[in-house]
């Protein structure tokens, strides 16, 4: 009964929604600087000759969203098919569905709000995490070990396949722009489309999370969960050190020694995002786990605010993604254009002010829409 009362809440666990929407705050404050600091862009990897200590940092911290993110999801789906003292399920129709409602929101919702209009479609997380849903539902049926060895194998093998390019007029272009390397896959007068997020690594970071799924399960106690949870993210950062360290694998560039330790320390975690390597991604899921753990039996009023927003992420999402397109616009049309072609902060500052403000505001219309979700018999209403 322990475990019920803190680990569940009317057959939700309560530490997956926290962590859910710390990554959430934390995604905000990167949409926030690009909205508002995009006059100072940001490479992949980034330029430590180039960023300031500041804004590199705050990139990097970032860079724990995606991988947390769609390893919960993963997570879940496991959840999903194996429910509390209840026979298990299939959840292969529950996240084809959701794998197309995704793809939808993206095209025709959330690019949009980018840009405030339609000249490219760009193909991006939200994308990835649909296709990496309908994957999984296609696999879900094999048998569970196969589905680990599956995650592993593209997790750890994906970086191999590296040196593999196709030109935009050669067959296998497309496939693999959509897979591995990022590209434009169509272009006509009227509309381009880039498939932005490589979806081949978020494949096997949703099979890694659904493999995960058992850690939750009933046969583990909440000692032996924290325990294994710091296990596993322990020993994904402690491989990224002697990988990362030794230059072996696992990261297209290598790190070296700078003039200063400030800049071989930025050197040293420049892992590459698109598509995210091995080094990225043991960085992400290794400190995801190790939050995960320290979160469970945690609860005072900084985890209930961050369950709310993890409990209700795609309304989140879409909602701050159009609350900064409306205040850019505004303050557009009321200071006019400050940096280049662009409205922008002048301090880096007012990008973390400006994401504790929103988090506060965006709470409570996250709120009244999560409670309203769960007292809600809608269907559509859980794919948000």
């Amino acid at each position: 009964m322990e475990e019920l009362k803190t680990t569940k809440n009317k057959g939700r666990i309560t530490s997956i929604d926290v962590l859910r929407g710390l990554v959430i705050v934390i995604m905000l404050l990167d949409h926030v600087r690009e909205r508002f600091f995009y006059n100072y862009p940001v490479s992949d990897p980034i330029d430590i000759n180039e960023t300031s200590p500041g804004l590199y940092f705050s990139r990097i911290l970032t860079h724990l969203a995606a991988p947390i993110f769609v390893f919960l999801t993963g997570l879940s789906a496991w959840l999903y098919a194996n429910p509390r003292r209840k026979d298990p399920r299939s959840a292969s129709s529950f996240l084809f569905k959701r794998g197309l409602f995704l793809i939808f929101i993206e095209i025709a919702f959330i690019n949009f709000s980018w840009f405030g209009e339609y000249h490219t479609l760009y193909l991006q997380v939200i994308w990835a995490i649909g296709v990496s849903m309908i994957t999984l539902a296609a696999l879900s049926h094999l048998p569970y070990k196969v589905i680990g060895i599956l995650g592993f194998l593209i997790v750890f093998g994906h970086n191999a396949l590296t040196p593999i390019h196709f030109y935009p007029d050669e067959f296998g272009y497309t496939l693999w722009a959509i897979l591995h390397d990022r590209g434009f896959i169509f272009s006509n007068e009227l509309l381009k489309i880039k498939a932005s997020y490589p979806v081949l690594p978020w494949i096997g970071v949703i099979l890694l999370g659904y493999f995960a799924g058992p850690i939750f399960g009933e046969k583990y106690s909440p000692k032996e969960r924290i325990k294994t949870l710091q296990l596993i993210g322990g020993g994904s950062l402690g491989l990224l050190l002697i990988l990362r360290g030794f230059n072996l694998y696992g990261e297209t560039l290598h790190w070296e020694t700078q003039d200063t330790i400030l800049k071989t320390v930025m050197d040293f975690v420049n892992f590459t995002k698109y598509p995210p390597s091995l080094d990225f991604l043991l960085w992400g899921i290794g400190f995801g786990l190790l939050i995960l753990s320290f979160l469970e039996n945690k609860q005072n009023k900084v985890t209930d605010a961050l369950k709310t927003f993890g409990s209700a992420p795609m309304f989140f999402y879409i909602l701050h993604l159009y609350v900064l397109l409306i205040l850019y616009k505004i303050a557009v049309a009321i200071f006019g254009i400050s940096e280049g072609k662009y409205l922008s902060f002048n301090h880096l500052g007012y990008v973390w002010i400006s994401t504790v403000v929103l988090a506060t505001l965006l709470y409570f219309p996250t709120k009244k829409f999560g409670d309203y979700k769960r007292k809600s018999n809608s269907k559509w209403l859980k794919y948000f």
